[in-house]
């Protein structure tokens, strides 16, 4: 890598990293293990098991704390699931069960022996100085997982690890949507022309009507962000500025690594994602509506 560009010149550290290493976290919500635990606590359905594994590091928090933190899911389509989910079981046994989840997956996905490895061990303690090097003023969501206390195997490590940056790059997108004035449908909806996703499918998973999505539409439109339902030429700039701004607020634990440290991480991760995505590490149908690594954070 070369100072906060990625390993083909062009690409933000920051951004390479996360791409390099989120399948590693993503097995949290996606891998069967996760819906399984889940629906033996009780849970009903898949919503359930998400926002219970993901909001636990906040305890009880109330819907409307949920959303906010979550931000580009509708609060009604939240509050289906929060705060009834703590009543199905308090946030700590959520906590237990996505570790223990995690270390079902992670074991079938990558064999005993490749657990149980040098590399492993060497990439859990580069992703941990990583964490450690995170900044969580102002990140609900990373100061709340950064909280947790660490486990002690070395590719739990390297997932907990990774879950604190994941929410550490997500708390800082909220930010830079913030500062560019996208509110959390006006955020997908530009997000999705942008990139030419399927809107209906990403609409429906992140609860909002459709009477919302075409008024987030309209808004955008009349900003000149969007139209005929395509970006303009200053709606690409401003998604550009807020993917910028995101990889520069996600830079500051890859830098306290550094180039070589980022470098060696990412090629010690890299045969266990592939590992990871072609063993069945997520359920067949993501009802996130996107692959892990095209996200909105």
């Amino acid at each position: 890598m070369d100072g906060t560009r990625g390993t083909d010149g062009g690409e933000h550290r920051a951004r390479h990293m996360w791409r390099a290493v989120e399948p590693v976290h993503a097995v949290t919500y996606f891998a069967p293990e996760s819906l399984e635990g889940c629906t033996a606590l009780g849970t009903k359905g898949y919503w359930m098991s998400y926002f219970g594994l993901r909001a636990a590091p906040l305890g009880a928090a109330a819907p409307e704390v949920v959303a906010a933190l979550f931000y580009n899911f509708h609060p009604d389509h939240v509050a289906r699931a929060v705060p009834d989910v703590w009543a199905v079981a308090p946030p700590q046994r959520f906590l237990e069960v996505r570790l223990e989840a995690v270390d079902a997956a992670l074991h079938r996905l990558l064999g005993a022996d490749v657990v149980a490895s040098a590399e492993v061990a060497e990439a859990a303690e580069l992703a941990r100085r990583a964490a450690l090097a995170a900044p969580t003023a102002g990140r609900a969501m990373a100061a709340a997982n950064a909280a947790l206390p660490w486990p002690q195997a070395p590719h739990l490590v390297l997932w907990h690890a990774q879950t604190v940056l994941r929410e550490h790059r997500g708390d800082g997108h909220v930010a830079a949507l913030l500062t560019a004035g996208l509110d959390p449908a006006e955020a997908l909806v530009l997000f999705v022309a942008d990139l030419d996703l399927d809107a209906e499918w990403i609409r429906a998973r992140r609860g909002w009507s459709e009477q919302e999505w075409a008024a987030a539409a309209q808004r955008l439109t009349s900003r000149g962000l969007l139209a005929a339902g395509a970006p303009t030429e200053r709606g690409r700039a401003l998604r550009a500025e807020v993917e910028a701004h995101t990889d520069t607020l996600a830079d500051a634990p890859w830098a306290a690594l550094g180039d070589e440290g980022a470098q060696r991480l990412a090629a010690l991760v890299a045969p266990l994602v592939s590992a990871i995505l072609a063993g069945d590490g997520f359920l067949p149908v993501n009802p996130m509506g996107l692959q892990p690594l095209v996200g909105t954070r």
